[in-house]
């Protein structure tokens, strides 16, 4: 199926949009890149094909980058894309990989909390505990425990990222009235358990749950070109196809 690029603003926030024909949705994605790096043209080989194979609009939001712009610019402006794609109407969700996927989920939160949840929130192994306790970072691999806490500090914007369910999904007191969740992460991914309890939470609070954990798949495959990040695509936009 073919994609047709756009680059534009979608409240006020620079976005590139890949557009399926007769598109069945939107999905608004922010990138990955421990909110340091990365962006919506960085990322358009997967968000093309994950919009070519779902049949739905993908959204890459051009969020701002810490340490430059630390919590809560970079959420506020997926949030921003969020409302600004729901305004011209259809079926919207919201999605992203590893620190985008974070961004997401906060972003859900907020939505929920407005009333205004999205259709889904597709979340591809997203680190979720600022203190990177998880037994699962013990095995090695990328990203370290030490890189990840370096990471939520700066985007934080503070000497220590505290838990608060804006800032870590994880944190929230009340799971319950979240949008259907699409969850995926790897066997030897360093996240895998954060990303496994926040399954478990929210199907604990009666959100539906589409969870899947890839085995030999790591961090990152999001990217990956090759048979993981391939299957993993693959399962995401049948997923979306759903919502």
């Amino acid at each position: 199926m073919s994609v047709r690029c756009t680059v534009r603003a979608v409240g006020g926030v620079p976005v590139r949009v890949l557009q399926p024909e007769r598109p069945a949705g939107s999905l608004v994605w922010a990138h990955g890149g421990s909110w340091q790096r990365g962006s919506a043209e960085a990322w358009h080989e997967p968000c093309a094909d994950l919009a070519a194979r779902s049949g739905w609009t993908v959204v890459g939001v051009d969020y701002r980058l810490a340490p430059a712009h630390p919590y809560p610019a970079p959420l506020d402006d997926v949030c921003a894309v969020l409302d600004g794609v729901r305004a011209g109407g259809g079926r919207v969700a919201l999605g992203g990989d590893s620190a985008g996927a974070a961004l997401a989920a906060s972003a859900a939160l907020r939505a929920r909390d407005a009333g205004r949840p999205p259709a889904a929130q597709v979340l591809v192994y997203p680190p979720l505990d600022p203190a990177c306790a998880s037994p699962s970072f013990d095995v090695g691999g990328f990203p370290s425990r030490e890189e990840m806490r370096a990471a939520w500090r700066c985007y934080a914007g503070s000497g220590d990222a505290e838990p608060s369910p804006d800032l870590s999904p994880l944190a929230a007191p009340d799971h319950r009235g979240l949008a259907p969740a699409v969850i995926a992460v790897g066997a030897l991914d360093p996240v895998r358990d954060e990303v496994r309890a926040y399954a478990q939470r929210l199907t604990a609070a009666g959100v539906p749950v589409a969870f899947r954990e890839f085995a030999g798949m790591a961090h990152a495959a999001f990217l990956d070109g090759g048979a993981h990040g391939q299957r993993l695509r693959a399962w995401l936009a049948a997923e979306v196809s759903r919502a």
